[in-house]
């Protein structure tokens, strides 16, 4: 189904005209890297196109961070202060339904996120700000960092050293967000998206007959009611002025009519906002699952995984992109200050090392048939926000690095 959000329009004269100048080759990146999508840690035409044009714009950069990471240093007319800016470069395994010209060319991988925006973004940052040494004192690294979608490519970043040397004191980020219209900016201090905790676990019965279920231990049955249970943990053991989810999103047992399965297999996910929560669902979801089973003579098997933590803003990084977006977008509609959603981020652990500020840009255009959803196989943006989230980046530049 098409989003029926309302288009805004966004604030062109905002937007320097070296900017605007650069526009439609910002949309020749993105759709060049929207043509050739790589699934994580795999980016390799990805990464050879930021080193090409790193390479002929003279940018001093490091390439094969984290396998296909690449970290960029931009430096101004003096020393000074280093503000990071990172952009995700990685695709997901979806079949592409579009059929624009420039739609992905590899079978079953897919842009259906707007990394390939964000690169798009980060390379017209890098370029603009090689041009114009002038305009800011200090660092700035931008990180192009591989996997986020899976299995995640910060800490591995971190790991390798892209906040290091020169040392990174704050960082910003950004997503394209069709959950907003153009023209709009969701920024917020504090949880601006939920940790992310998934589960894998077996339930081991006794299979039989189906018409004899008195001689067996049925892990169907003993699955409907975990899942059933499962529900009550936020309903029952949270405190309803906070936030959180528990969702069984894969449930397979069985395989005909009248025959009891010996195992059952379900899969989920879970998300918060507060940090207090770590810990918390992983032994609150094995003491359900354990006494369900026992209470029916199953066993069980549970493997549990904390991906990412909840992406936590800084206050006063926040603030100033808060103020920055006011100056580019029509106010006050332009700006979202309570946007959340219980979707992940690894951009979470770069904020666990240095305070920064992830935001979202909107990028929906419904009378253009560009608003449909994250992760859609018809997912697509208005590339107008791409000269806008250069726009963005740059004055956070010019902002962060003045003040300090």
């Amino acid at each position: 189904m098409v989003s029926t959000l309302p288009t805004l329009s966004h604030n062109l004269a905002a937007i320097r005209l070296d900017i605007r100048t650069l526009q439609p080759q910002l949309v020749e990146w993105r759709r060049t890297l929207h043509q050739y999508p790589e699934l994580g840690f795999r980016e390799k035409l990805t990464a050879e196109l930021i080193d090409r044009l790193l390479t002929e714009w003279g940018i001093e950069h490091q390439t094969g961070v984290a396998q296909t990471g690449t970290v960029a240093i931009l430096r101004g007319s003096s020393p000074g202060s280093v503000l990071g800016i990172r952009a995700d470069m990685d695709a997901l395994p979806i079949q592409e339904a579009n059929q624009a010209p420039y739609r992905s060319q590899h079978d079953g991988i897919m842009h259906a996120c707007g990394h390939d925006g964000h690169v798009a973004i980060a390379l017209g940052t890098a370029y603009y700000l090689s041009q114009h040494p002038e305009q800011f004192a200090g660092t700035v690294k931008i990180i192009f960092q591989p996997a986020e979608e899976g299995p995640g490519g910060a800490k591995p970043m971190i790991a390798a050293g892209a906040l290091k040397n020169p040392d990174v004191e704050a960082i910003i980020g950004l997503h394209l967000w069709n959950n907003l219209p153009l023209g709009t900016v969701g920024v917020r201090e504090g949880a601006m998206m939920a940790a992310v905790e998934i589960f894998d676990c077996t339930i081991h019965g006794k299979g039989g007959h189906g018409a004899m279920p008195h001689q067996t231990v049925d892990p169907i049955v003993v699955s409907a009611q975990i899942v059933s249970a499962l529900q009550a943990i936020v309903s029952r053991n949270v405190d309803p002025l906070k936030s959180a989810v528990v969702t069984v999103g894969s449930l397979h047992s069985g395989h005909t009519y009248n025959v009891i399965p010996h195992t059952a297999q379900m899969q989920g996910t879970v998300r918060y906002f507060d940090p207090e929560f770590e810990g918390f669902f992983r032994q609150r979801i094995e003491q359900v699952i354990a006494g369900i089973c026992q209470s029916h003579g199953a066993t069980y098997e549970l493997t549990y995984q904390e991906l990412y933590p909840p992406v936590i803003n800084d206050r006063q990084i926040a603030n100033l992109v808060r103020s920055v977006a006011e100056a580019v977008v029509e106010t006050p509609v332009g700006v979202v200050p309570e946007c959340q959603t219980m979707g992940g981020e690894d951009m979470s652990f770069f904020l666990q090392e240095v305070p920064g500020c992830y935001f979202f840009l909107g990028s929906a255009n419904a009378a253009k048939d560009l608003a449909y959803p994250h992760h859609h196989p018809r997912f697509d943006f208005d590339e107008a926000a791409l000269g806008m989230g250069v726009e963005i980046f740059v004055r956070c530049v010019e902002k962060f690095l003045a003040g300090k």
